[in-house]
């Protein structure tokens, strides 16, 4: 007997192939060996498509890797992980940054390329320059994989994510490996150099970051005032694509983290980029509809699960 029709956010349930009741088999047999199968919202796969999430840790579990992975996991992909850097925040302040060293990072790529089935990447928080070429450096062995690229430079809370030198290193040695390049306004400003005051600056300012080396440019609007929010993915061949949506009265922790992530596993699932990009915009305006406040702060978090079983 198979018990059905629980919760999504249930992820093991208890089977048996006897009659039972509630599904549970009082056998000795059953005693001795009881099975746990997988609830999976989506088709299953033996061996699914892994997304590569190269970030820091949240110890608020917000931001971060912590929203990498259930993100990929909401969009039915296996995410693997690189660890950056470990940060010790929560929904109101970021008290620790620590960087880990470039060994380690490169020791964890070594691994899970030598093992899984990378599909796309995700970067995100890399913390310092050493890490950016140790990872583009990676990178570099593996043109074929599809990469996003969040540069993460400021947390929500406002606490500086970056030692000295980072953005420079982003600008040198992985701009160009970036399929998608996803900065909001602030990041973007740090990139550029210079002010963006209004919408009616993010298609310079994406082509800008185009002619920096990034093949493609999410510029995320959120940052700028208005009711509407307007992001413009702007592509190496001139093409200019706006989504805009009405602006959700909440500040969310980890929407950065959960808009690239969600775009890798698109594309990782073999979506065209556009495609990805408006699935995931749409993901993770739905997610920060639903999301709560665990924490005592004012910050919310994203309901990744919740935002994907509302898709379907």
């Amino acid at each position: 007997m198979r018990i059905t029709g629980f919760d999504p956010k249930a992820f093991i349930l208890l089977v048996n192939d006897s009659e039972t009741s509630f599904g549970i088999d009082a056998s000795p047999r059953a005693a001795r060996s009881p099975v746990l199968q997988p609830c999976n919202m989506t088709p299953r796969r033996s061996r699914p498509p892994s997304v590569l999430i190269i970030a820091g840790s949240d110890s608020g579990g917000g931001a971060g890797l912590e929203a990498d992975v259930r993100t990929v996991a909401a969009h039915g992909l296996h995410g693997v992980v690189v660890v950056t850097a470990v940060t010790a925040q929560n929904t109101r302040a970021v008290t620790a940054i620590e960087p880990l060293s470039s060994r380690v990072v490169s020791t964890q790529l070594d691994a899970v390329f030598a093992d899984f089935r990378i599909a796309a990447a995700k970067i995100g928080m890399l913390a310092s320059a050493d890490i950016v070429r140790t990872v583009a450096g990676a990178l570099a062995r593996h043109p074929r994989v599809p990469l996003v690229l969040d540069p993460v430079l400021v947390a929500t809370t406002g606490a500086k994510l970056a030692r000295e030198g980072l953005t420079e290193a982003l600008r040198r040695h992985l701009l160009a490996r970036a399929d998608l390049l996803t900065p909001n306004v602030p990041e973007a400003q740090a990139l550029l150099a210079r002010r963006l005051r209004s919408e009616h600056d993010l298609p310079d300012a994406a082509a800008d970051l185009i002619a920096m080396g990034a093949r493609a440019v999410l510029l995320k609007g959120g940052h700028l005032r208005g009711r509407r929010v307007s992001d413009l993915l702007a592509t190496a061949d001139g093409r200019l694509r706006w989504f805009r949506h009405g602006r959700i009265r909440a500040e969310g922790h980890g929407t950065g983290c959960t808009l690239s992530s969600a775009i890798a596993a698109r594309l990782a699932d073999g979506d065209a980029m556009e495609a990805a990009v408006r699935s995931a915009i749409d993901y993770t305006h739905r997610a920060l509809a639903l999301g709560y406040r665990p924490g005592r702060g004012r910050l919310r978090v994203l309901d990744h699960l919740g935002a994907a079983s509302r898709r379907r």
